[in-house]
């Protein structure tokens, strides 16, 4: 690669560049096969998201909590969650564990999971098998099951930021883009099996009498199936450690490039083909250190990221949070539509009663109505790739929106039984869009801020603002506990000033509507 006494030529200079020697080397073609395994762990999680949806409610109401703590147990997880999830998001674009940057939060996510589960579903056999006291054993399984709730929500919200990093860490552009098709696929599917399932009466089966309750029953189906999709995940694609590069060599984002090893002259041998630009430039020395990227994160430093964001960034932010505001506007009160304004029952009524009766048959339904829009879900999650190519990501995101919109308008201003479940397949697309439009167009701004990098590295001028792809993910994702946060808080008031829960499915309508104007206006579309 050079002459014969090391030094750097033309056409040497130029075939370092042409192989990435700006930080940017591609990585190598992810098989189908490692995809796949990454996106079990989005079918792990939707499924244990589909047995909470199923279950929660009745375990609360089960163990007598107060109607005035339950706006806590919603609320308290989505705040942590949007407080922290920046924090932890940034920390994870500097963490040096040796198994890598990503790999080590979701593993501690799971854990915590796992422990949310065990409590929430088992608390109440727990506190009754250790307390003899009636009022102390209430209070204690109301505590317990609050917390586990709460630390599953919790868990759960904030794994997908750093799964989405890890992703995007390890492959390339068109790699990314596959994955996460396939992320979609397998949380459709996931959130179908939970939502079937979790419709079984398992009291009545052989498994529900051994294990006990329902409840436990579906404890050992969730930690099972969470166990094993997340150990398939964090097999399947290995990541490079910041300990294997030193720090002022570490790129912001750093992705697994080929095995391929570059030694050149006095430039050092760079592990898994990266090498810093400015090394390549002058002669391996850095122009000023004090520019470099921090080993560690700073408060200070995580503040300058994030006001340091691209306008474009936080157009996609706000759509991002307008799409999820109407989608959980619709979807946590859903079977309770389904159950007072479309089979016509009554919540309140006498448990013996016929109206309640009626109530029960239309949250049922509802049930096998969001089983629909799972199944959707995972159906138009492949259709997408067909269509990119005709209409674009950002006309993919607008239709979305526009079809959510108008579907959910129709059945509040039509509520009929056939007519709400076919406009459940609408709620798939909505579903399937959220999970993949959005992290496809930060793939593609944050490929386009490479190619800038890449242009000032070559002039001389590197410019980072030490923002990485983690703290990227966690900004998007935590939109979704600040709608979760307005959801939870808004939501409820104007069904009491309504009177009605079709004022639900109207706000929801209203707010995919306006969603889809911003996108049209706002959100930067990238060929």
């Amino acid at each position: 690669m050079g002459d014969k006494s090391g030094q750097p030529g033309t056409h040497t200079y130029k075939s370092l560049a042409e192989d990435g020697a700006f930080g940017f080397v591609e990585p190598p073609k992810r098989p189908t096969g490692s995809l796949l395994m990454h996106s079990m762990a989005m079918f792990g999680r939707e499924f244990c998201y589909a047995v909470e949806a199923a279950y929660v409610t009745p375990v609360l109401l089960s163990v007598g909590l107060p109607k005035s703590l339950y706006s806590m147990v919603w609320l308290l997880s989505p705040v942590l969650g949007f407080l922290l999830q920046p924090v932890v998001g940034s920390a994870s674009d500097h963490c040096r564990a040796r198994w890598g940057r990503r790999r080590p939060y979701i593993l501690t996510l799971v854990v915590m999971m796992l422990l949310g589960m065990a409590l929430y579903l088992n608390g109440d056999v727990i506190i009754s098998a250790l307390i003899a006291d009636p009022r102390r054993k209430l209070i204690w399984a109301i505590s317990i099951t609050m917390i586990g709730v709460v630390l599953f929500d919790f868990a759960a919200d904030f794994i997908d930021g750093p799964i989405k990093a890890y992703l995007f860490d390890v492959c390339t552009y068109q790699d990314k883009e596959r994955g996460l098709h396939y992320h979609a696929l397998f949380t459709g599917l996931g959130g179908a099996l939970g939502y079937v399932l979790g419709a079984i009466d398992w009291a009545h089966l052989e498994l529900g009498r051994v294990l006990g309750t329902e409840f436990q029953v579906m404890f050992l189906f969730s930690s099972l199936v969470l166990s094993l999709c997340f150990i398939i995940h964090l097999c399947s694609i290995p990541e490079v450690s910041l300990k294997d590069i030193p720090a002022q060599q570490a790129p912001c984002d750093l992705a697994v490039s080929s095995n391929r090893t570059y030694q050149y002259g006095s430039i050092e041998k760079v592990k898994n083909g990266y090498v810093n630009p400015e090394l390549v430039l002058q002669g391996g020395k850095p122009k000023n250190p004090d520019e470099q990227i921090p080993r560690t994160m700073t408060m200070k430093s995580l503040l300058r990221a994030l006001i340091s964001m691209p306008p474009h960034y936080c157009c996609l932010f706000i759509s991002h949070l307008i799409g999820w505001t109407a989608f959980l506007s619709n979807m946590l009160f859903f079977t309770d539509f389904m159950g007072q304004i479309v089979y016509h029952g009554d919540p309140y009524g006498a448990h013996n009663s016929t109206e309640f009766l009626i109530y029960q048959r239309g949250v049922e339904v509802g049930c096998w109505g969001l089983c629909i829009n799972a199944v959707f879900s995972s159906l138009y999650s492949y259709f997408q790739k067909a269509l990119v190519p005709h209409i674009g990501l950002k006309g993919l995101y607008f239709m979305g929106y526009l079809l959510f919109g108008l579907g959910t308008g129709f059945i509040g201003l039509f509520p009929n039984v056939y007519s709400t479940l076919a406009m459940c397949t609408l709620f798939g697309v909505m579903s399937s869009t959220l999970y993949t439009v959005p992290f496809n167009l930060i793939a593609m701004y944050r490929r386009e801020e490479q190619e800038e990098q890449r242009q000032q590295a070559r002039g001389g001028d590197l410019d980072s603002s030490g923002r990485g792809q983690g703290l990227d993910c966690a900004s998007l994702t935590c939109m979704v506990q600040l709608a979760q946060i307005l959801v939870g808080g808004g939501l409820g008031f104007l069904v009491n000033m309504a009177g009605s829960v079709v004022v639900v499915v109207i706000t929801a309508s209203v707010l995919a509507l306006i969603g889809s104007c911003f996108v049209a206006l706002f959100v930067r579309h990238m060929d």
